[in-house]
């Protein structure tokens, strides 16, 4: 039995007291892939991350090098030297605070044939992969049913940061924007 999922993608990436949060929003109002506007449907979930790979998501999404590679840069390029490319991401379970998720990879190189791979790991890993793939990210129906929205949250963080003169639109890039910012 296939089960249905919700894709998403990125919606605002912010600095915590103890990480950094992911925002998640579905794609509902545009199937385009298209994250440039507010194409987003009516539900958005939230994962709370460590702040590097906050910071490597946020590289990923910008475009941006490190001057060194990063962790994910790293994992990124012995993928595609060894003919593996990330497919797509589900998220799989969620348990209070605390996702699950599975990361699909295709391999195909000289020594074995096209091969799908299933891996299980952390959500915000995924997260990072998939955008340097601009693979789909998914949470099961199941999963994303059963999560609170919390479009009214990152509302209020938007206009707390107005009311701070903080004119940013928590993009991608919040708090990111300086290589000051950036911890490696």
């Amino acid at each position: 039995m296939k089960q249905e999922m919700v894709r998403v993608a990125p919606v605002a990436l912010l600095p915590t007291p103890s990480g950094c949060a992911v925002f998640l929003g579905d794609n509902s109002g545009d199937n385009s892939g298209d994250n440039s506007g507010d194409s987003f449907g009516d539900k958005i979930i939230l994962i709370y991350i460590d702040p590097s790979i906050g910071a490597s998501i946020n590289m990923a999404l910008q475009q941006e090098k490190a001057p060194r590679p990063l962790t994910h840069d790293l994992f990124h390029g012995v993928l595609g030297a060894f003919g593996a490319e990330v497919t797509q991401v589900v998220i799989v379970k969620a348990d209070g605070d605390v996702f699950f998720a599975r990361l699909f990879l295709q391999v195909e190189n000289e020594l074995q044939q096209k091969k799908i791979v299933e891996l299980d790991a952390r959500p915000s890993d995924c997260i990072a992969l998939a955008v340097r793939d601009s693979a789909p990210i998914y949470v099961l129906e199941n999963v994303w049913s059963e999560l609170n929205d919390v479009s009214g949250l990152l509302e209020d963080m938007k206009s707390s940061q107005s009311d701070s003169g903080d004119d940013d639109d928590l993009g991608f890039d919040d708090d990111f924007e300086d290589d000051d910012d950036i911890p490696f």
